[in-house]
């Protein structure tokens, strides 16, 4: 008989248990905000005062545990799925790095490769030979300044002595023509003077 008692206790707090967390699922369920916040406003709404304490109903604080559970796992699943993308983005970005750097290594061989000429062997920067190859240029427009402006010296000293020297060949050709002719002259008053004497002698 105590048996019996103790079987139809258990069976009524079962069916007590059931009805209550029934009625909390209810309750839950006309509960608007399915937060936690929400659910334990409402937990207190719905809990009575006796003598300045609240009293709970049991089911109703299992489902709020429940919810704080079930929130904590989703939550740490989604933090473990965060930590796992942060640990394959990290990976990522490393070895972008890795190729961004060999890419700026790449680009500033091109670009060192770009800006360097080769002139009889000896590797010159561009800004270096272009300045040198200046300098050779003013060097030479210089020299051939110099070499034009000599040139048109020497011929004009070389006009002015031809001119000189035609004009002591004119005056040497007119001494030369001048001194025949008084030559021929003296030959002519020469031969005049033998005429005379032949012909005092001949008397």
């Amino acid at each position: 008989m105590q048996k019996i008692k103790h079987i139809l206790l258990f069976l009524v707090a079962i069916l007590f248990f059931n009805v209550a967390f029934g009625q909390a699922q209810q309750d839950t369920l006309k509960n608007t905000d399915p937060s936690l916040n929400g659910q334990y406003e409402f937990m207190l709404r719905k809990s009575k005062s006796l003598y300045g304490a609240r009293l709970i109903n049991p089911s109703r604080l299992s489902a709020l545990w429940k919810s704080v559970n079930d929130t904590l796992r989703k939550e740490r699943k989604q933090l473990q799925q965060a930590r796992q993308e942060i640990k394959a983005q990290a990976g990522n970005i490393s070895s972008l790095k890795g190729e961004v750097s060999g890419k700026e290594s790449s680009l500033a061989n091109a670009n060192a490769a770009v800006n360097e000429i080769k002139f009889l062997g000896i590797a010159f920067d561009k800004g270096t030979y272009n300045t040198i190859v200046w300098a050779i240029i003013i060097v030479l427009a210089i020299g051939l300044a110099i070499v034009i402006f000599q040139s048109g010296k020497l011929k004009h000293e070389a006009k002015y002595r031809t001119q000189l020297y035609q004009e002591v060949a004119d005056e040497f050709q007119a001494h030369k023509v001048k001194a025949k002719d008084k030559e021929m002259k003296l030959a002519r008053e020469l031969q005049d003077e033998r005429n005379k004497w032949d012909e005092g002698r001949g008397r």
